[in-house]
């Protein structure tokens, strides 16, 4: 394989491990308000409570990709392995 289809499998891969990550996340967070504070909570708290139960998963998954996403840097030769997504581009000076 060439480093730009390995590009494309490893951005698929991580975007699919990253949603994988915040539905986890989600359906952990609800059993644990359910099972534990659903009952003792007023009913107008429990929309506000799974509106906040979603962006913290949310915010959870995106903090445990970008951990395992400095750690595989860490552990792989990534200019080896994969191709940059974004090349600058040089710019030729006026008179050269």
């Amino acid at each position: 394989m060439n480093k730009k289809l390995n590009t494309v499998f490893f951005i698929l891969g991580a975007t699919l491990f990253n949603v994988l990550t915040a539905v986890v996340c989600f359906l952990l967070f609800s059993f644990i308000y359910i099972k534990f504070i659903y009952s003792s909570a007023p009913e107008q708290s429990s929309s506000w409570a799974f509106s906040f139960i979603f962006l913290a998963a949310i915010v959870v998954s995106f903090i445990v990709y970008r951990y395992l996403l400095k750690y595989l840097m860490t552990k792989v030769d990534v200019e080896k392995y994969f191709d940059p997504l974004f090349v600058r581009k040089k710019f030729k000076k006026p008179g050269s």
